[in-house]
């Protein structure tokens, strides 16, 4: 199976010297998976992902990344004066698509999110989840074969976080796309993920592989046993020298 993406011996610093916040990084993210993120605050997750996304430089290693990704932000990141079909089409016009291909992508992808009734609401008309969805239909309308999220789900509430996970697995399945999701919450990465990338002090430590069938029952012996094997790793002391 080839890889979309693939760090190769990955160091990043935003200080000179450097002071490195992700240091001596190298997976390969498998085509069509969903793969996860998780560890404290600081540990170089996010920016692992904005490496993905472009937003980001290696200070040393390599990256390869397709040359456009789709991105879901934590804040929302929408444009106010702009309704939600208008947030949306901005992001497809930002491709050079033509009106058509912006028109109908546009209410395709406003659809998938359930938002077709508000299409014509600007975003302080919407409460968090209904944001996060447009967050994840502009992502979309980019139509690449990566979608990345930066703890997409961490402000709402847990039964708006469950709604938005069930509909996030029927949109990667449904369109099979690569999905590099970071999170905070090790039960969000069972629910959600193929593999679980432990970060700590700017190393990958470990990729846990999540073998449960979905969908994911969080209340089974299994579900605990993989929350309690998380939580176990990224515990446990980290055996890496801090010098690169």
């Amino acid at each position: 199976m080839d890889s979309p993406i693939v760090f190769n011996g990955v160091y990043k610093s935003y200080e000179v010297p450097p002071v490195y916040v992700v240091r001596h990084l190298s997976l390969s993210v498998r085509r069509g998976e969903f793969f996860c993120f998780v560890g404290q605050s600081g540990c170089g997750k996010s920016t692992v992902l904005k490496m993905m996304a472009g937003i980001e430089s290696p200070t040393r290693g390599s990256v390869v990344r397709p040359p456009h990704v789709g991105m879901v932000f934590q804040s929302y990141a929408l444009l106010p004066w702009l309704t939600v079909e208008g947030n949306v089409a901005f992001a497809a016009r930002m491709q050079n698509f033509d009106r058509d291909k912006i028109h109908d992508l546009t209410a395709r992808c406003v659809r998938m999110v359930h938002l077709e009734k508000f299409a014509r609401k600007y975003p302080r008309e919407l409460s968090g989840g209904q944001r996060q969805r447009v967050g994840i239909a502009r992502a979309l309308v980019v139509e690449s074969d990566v979608l990345l999220l930066d703890e997409p789900f961490s402000a709402l509430d847990p039964i708006i976080t469950d709604e938005l996970h069930a509909e996030l697995l029927q949109i990667w399945a449904a369109t099979k796309k690569t999905v590099v999701m970071v999170s905070h919450h090790f039960e969000e990465a069972v629910v959600l993920a193929d593999r679980v990338a432990i970060m700590k002090d700017g190393r990958l430590d470990k990729i846990v592989p999540i073998d449960l069938p979905r969908p994911r029952d969080e209340d089974t012996t299994e579900f605990v046993a993989e929350v309690k094997e998380l939580r176990r790793c990224l515990e446990e002391k980290a055996h890496h020298e801090l010098t690169p």
